[in-house]
Parts: C-alpha cells; structure tokens; sequence
C-alpha cells in the first residue's frame, strides 16, 4: 500500500574496522540520521531539508536525494513525487558513515512510502548510487547503515554481502576531534602500489577478524586489527591521532584504528570501566594538542534501517 508519508532512521557506523578497507564495516549505537519523505503532485524529487548548511539543498546533490532517486527509477515510478526532510544527526566529514547514513534513510524512506517494491539488495544499490557520486564506490558504510551489525562486502558487482556474528559484551569507543576529513581526499591519499608483504599480512587480518567476530574471540581481534594500508597514509592528515591512539592502548583498549577516512578514531573494549578511562585518556591527548574531541562509548548497533522504526531515539 502506498503511503502520503513514511520515514526511516539509519545508524551511523565504522567503515573499514582497521584492515578491512571499503570490505568490513559495522552499525554503532547513537546518533542516526532520519529521512521522512512526503508525497507530493509533482513528479521527482525536492528537498524541504539538505540536513544541514553546509549540505547541498539539491536533490540531486544531496546523498538523501540520489539514493532516493535512484528507487523511483528501480522502481518505475518515475511519475511519483516526493519530497524529502533529512534530520542529520551524524556529523559532517567526520568518519562516521554519515553520506552513507544519508543515503540509507532516503532510500528505505521512498521505498516505504512506495509500499516497499524493493528487497535490501536493491535499496543497497540505490544507497550505493548516492554513495559512489559523493565518496568513492565503496558498500561497508551503506552495507552496516542498512542492515545493521557486522557486514562483510565480498563483491559489489553483484552484491554479496554477509552479515557477521559479533560478540554483544564489545563496546565500541568512538572520539571524534574537531577536525573535518573529506572521504575523496583520504581516497586520494591511499598509496597505489602495496608491498607484496603488507598485502598478504592485511588479507590474514581481515581473514583473521572474520574469526574473531564469528567465534566471539576478542584477543584475536585485538591481534587481528591492524592495518598497515590505510592508518599509515591518513594518519599523518590526522594531527593527535597517534598519539590517541597510544594513549588509548596504555589505558586497556584491545584495538583501534581511524574511523572510516578519520577524522574520527574508534577503540574496542569488552570492559565498562575501561570503556570510561580509554575515552577520558583519549580526550586528554587531544586536549594537550589544543583539539577539542568529543567521545561517547557506544555498542555494534544490531540493526540498521531496515528493521529500526523511524521514531527511534537513536540506533
């Protein structure tokens, strides 16, 4: 049944989870963005809202917008019109999915107020159209945003993506400095010829973060997560993170690693009170730096938008 209104709400997330760049991404707990879409006389679609100042009041430039243009053309409803209001909640260039978010919530929103012509892969498609124009083609953000949990991207051509078990004692701590990274820039940082060694150790990582997430292991997650191909290239535009880093590992953190591009950073604990001393020692290395960073400890999100109800507080 076609709806006049419908809305969905989709988390925000890690992309990459260290080793495992533009294939391993998971849905964290906490703020999401929210897209309600209205039917309109009109055929296409119109933005009420771009989500933010700084974001493209266009449709066709506004992640919301594509993707949701991309389900009236898969679904052949071209005629239809819609208008769309995104609520961002994630924040702008700052590593944590949000385009991806964006894209998610505009696409399960139109496919709602449509009856829901379309399955998951064909909304991961059309989230993934608005993705590719605005940061690089790449599923493991879009992937998590949508389903929620930890998602392997094993091919994007045809889609083949697989939802991971994870252990629900993980607590994720997500520091987020104030700094902005454009995806496309960090893309374009990423070196072009790998050494044969560093290529066959990241494949036994990601390899062995699959294991670790499937049988519940976090010391070999912890051991597993390290990625010597992407951290090595953006950490140098990331001023403090280093030194976060560090300060995170001495204060009982199994792991972490740049959030998507950075600039936000993430770290693993299956710990409450060490959960609380990785954010505050994390916070304390940026502020010596003069960067005011903003953390929050947060679980893997077990559901993305497809399953979350819109007026959810958060993911």
């Amino acid at each position: 049944m076609q709806l006049a209104r419908a809305a969905a709400l989709a988390p925000g997330g890690v992309g990459n989870i260290g080793p495992g760049l533009d294939v391993l991404g998971m849905a964290v707990t906490g703020p999401g963005d929210r897209v309600t879409a209205d039917r309109t006389d009109q055929p296409g679609v119109i933005m009420a809202d771009g989500g933010h100042p700084d974001l493209p009041s266009e449709a066709k430039r506004n992640a919301a917008g594509i993707a949701a243009m991309a389900v009236l053309e898969r679904a052949g409803a071209r005629d239809v019109g819609v208008r769309l209001t995104l609520e961002k909640r994630l924040p702008l260039s700052g590593g944590q999915g949000g385009s991806a978010a964006s894209a998610v919530a505009g696409a399960v929103a139109v496919n709602r107020l449509l009856g829901g012509p379309l399955d998951a892969v064909a909304l991961f498609e059309c989230a993934l159209v608005a993705e590719s124009k605005l940061s690089g083609r790449h599923g493991d953000n879009v992937a998590s945003a949508l389903l929620g949990g930890v998602i392997l991207v094993r091919s994007l051509d045809p889609p083949d993506i697989i939802s991971l078990p994870f252990p629900p004692a993980l607590r994720v701590v997500l520091a987020h400095p104030d700094q902005r990274m454009n995806t496309a820039a960090a893309r374009e940082v990423l070196p072009r010829f790998i050494d044969r060694g560093a290529v066959v150790s990241q494949m036994a990582n990601v390899a062995a973060m699959v294991a670790a997430f499937a049988s519940g292991d976090v010391a070999l997650l912890a051991r597993a997560l390290d990625d010597q191909i992407a951290e090595p290239a953006r950490a140098v535009l990331l001023p403090g993170f280093t030194e976060a880093k560090s300060a995170a590992l001495r204060a009982g953190a199994l792991a972490g690693s740049i959030s998507g591009a950075g600039p936000t950073s993430f770290y693993f604990t299956d710990d409450d009170a060490k959960a609380g001393r990785i954010a505050a020692a994390v916070s304390a290395e940026y502020a010596a730096r003069g960067i005011a960073c903003d953390t929050r400890i947060e679980h893997i999100a077990a559901r993305g938008a497809l399953t979350l109800p819109p007026d959810a507080t958060d993911a």
